[in-house]
Formats: structure tokens, C-alpha cells, sequence
């Protein structure tokens, strides 16, 4: 693929699987207790915006450049695994809650970083 070729970023499957990351994650947020609001359930929802969020504004550039966006992406998704750790912790998740979005945030890390070295 050519270094200037722009991706349409909706019809890459790693966005449309961080978008449904994202939705599930707004959907376990709303059951989250009010004293989270701020704190733990802003930082959550902030960065699972942010994996398809990168990704899309990383399409637009080279494939140099996206594939520093694909790694934005990529860090938010580990990021975000850590926040549901804590969240399992705190007793604000099940198991099973975390189990779910865990093996898609695994899946979405698989396909990203296989997206990534196609790029490059």
C-alpha cells in the first residue's frame, strides 16, 4: 500500500470493534455509583472514546503517521484494562462484566497490532 493512501477508518474493522468497546462501555457505566462520576467512570469512558477516536483521526495521515495514532489506540486499551481491574476491585463489575470486555479489548489488541505492522 502506498505511504500516501488515506484509510477510510469506517470500514476498518479495528474502529468498528473499538466503537462496540466504547458502546459496551458506556452501557457497564451507567450501573456505576454516583460517587464514581468524576473520578474512575470519566477516566473509563474518556479513554475507551479514545481508541476508535484515534484511529479515526489517524486515518487521514500517511501510514507513518497513522501508525503513531494505532499506538495512541493501542495505549488506551491498556489503559482502559487496568481501569476495569480497578473497577472489578472496587466491586462496581462482576467477573463475568470484565471477563466480556476483557476478551474484547484482547481481541481488538490482536487485530490492531496486526493492522499496525501491515502498515508499516
Amino acid at each position: 500500500m502506498s505511504a500516501n493512501k488515506r484509510h477510510n477508518y469506517k470500514n476498518l474493522k479495528i474502529w468498528q470493534l473499538g466503537i462496540e468497546i466504547a458502546n459496551d462501555i458506556s452501557d457497564i457505566l451507567s450501573d456505576f455509583p454516583k460517587h464514581e462520576r468524576y473520578d474512575l467512570s470519566s477516566q473509563i469512558s474518556r479513554c475507551s472514546v479514545s481508541i476508535p477516536s484515534n484511529i479515526a483521526e489517524g486515518s487521514a495521515r500517511t501510514n507513518k503517521s497513522f501508525s503513531n495514532f494505532i499506538d495512541y489506540s493501542l495505549g488506551s486499551s491498556f489503559e482502559l484494562t487496568t481501569q476495569l481491574l480497578v473497577a472489578k476491585h472496587r466491586k462496581h463489575i462482576t467477573e463475568e462484566t470484565f471477563n466480556k470486555i476483557d476478551n474484547k479489548i484482547e481481541e481488538f489488541q490482536r487485530m490492531t497490532m496486526s493492522f499496525q505492522n501491515g502498515l508499516n
